[in-house]
């Protein structure tokens, strides 16, 4: 029996199929001049995004524009140096904030929509409003009414409970930068949790992660999110209890759509 005929693949061909760092080459012992310049370059595009400024005013505009009418609030975090040193200030609120917000809850809602800066303000700033967009549509056609609007500075994924119980919301989507990565800086991440209360954890909530320009798409992600919110308030429950079966008819949905209208905790 003859041997297989060698693969005329290389390594090089995994760079159409993966942004990873592979088939980089070498010059001696170490990487070639220009990979070295990338990684650095990326580096330093990681680190500006944990400590860009979070634009409030602009992401308030932004959600105007959507016929969202948002107020912001801020986590007990001073300033980016507390955010990173402790995690557990950027998940509850300030008191001025929880007073002011308790003001303006009205009467409870199906959903309220949070937007936090997170790990990556770059990626809220680059792709909350665009998701949002695409979201909007989908949460009508489905007669889901959005009943609150809030950005939140110095936030993690669990300040949206206390936000969410505040309002009286019945669930919770939380749009917030994920940590960044060396292929992508500008990451968003959307947390669902229904009946948001404090001291929920990760288990009790729902997350569609990785959406930027070379991960998931404003429409595809919108439609997972929209499934999710739609599920979660029908079944009442989100999290391990609700798993994403959207899949087999996304492909198709997305299409029609799109036709029509032209990893760690944070």
């Amino acid at each position: 029996m003859k041997p297989p005929a060698p693969s005329s693949h290389s390594m090089l061909d995994l760079r159409d199929f993966t942004p990873a760092r592979v088939g980089l080459g070498r010059a001696g012992a170490s990487m070639p001049t220009k990979a070295l310049l990338e990684f650095t370059l990326d580096h330093a595009r990681a680190r500006d995004a944990v400590h860009a400024a979070f634009d409030v005013p602009a992401m308030i505009s932004g959600l105007g524009d959507l016929g969202l009418e948002a107020f912001d609030v801020a986590s007990r975090v001073r300033n980016r140096k507390d955010y990173l040193r402790r995690p557990d200030l950027g998940r509850t609120l300030d008191p001025d904030s929880a007073q002011r917000l308790a003001s303006r809850a009205g009467s409870p809602c199906q959903l309220a929509i949070v937007l936090g800066d997170g790990l990556s303000p770059t990626a809220v700033h680059a792709h909350a409003i665009e998701l949002l967009r695409s979201l909007i549509g989908r949460l009508a056609a489905e007669r889901i009414e959005t009943g609150h609007a809030v950005v939140a500075s110095g936030a993690r994924v669990a300040l949206g409970d206390e936000i969410g119980a505040i309002l009286g919301a019945r669930m919770i989507v939380m749009l917030i930068g994920e940590r960044p990565g060396l292929s992508a800086p500008d990451s968003l991440g959307a947390y669902l949790t229904f009946a948001p209360r404090v001291g929920l954890t990760d288990a009790e909530r729902n997350c569609v992660s990785n959406i930027h320009g070379s991960g998931l798409g404003y429409d595809e992600a919108a439609f997972k999110i929209a499934w999710l919110i739609r599920e979660g308030l029908a079944r009442e429950v989100t999290g391990v209890a609700l798993k994403d079966e959207s899949g087999g008819r996304m492909s198709q949905r997305v299409m029609i759509h799109s036709s029509r209208h032209d990893k760690s905790e944070i």
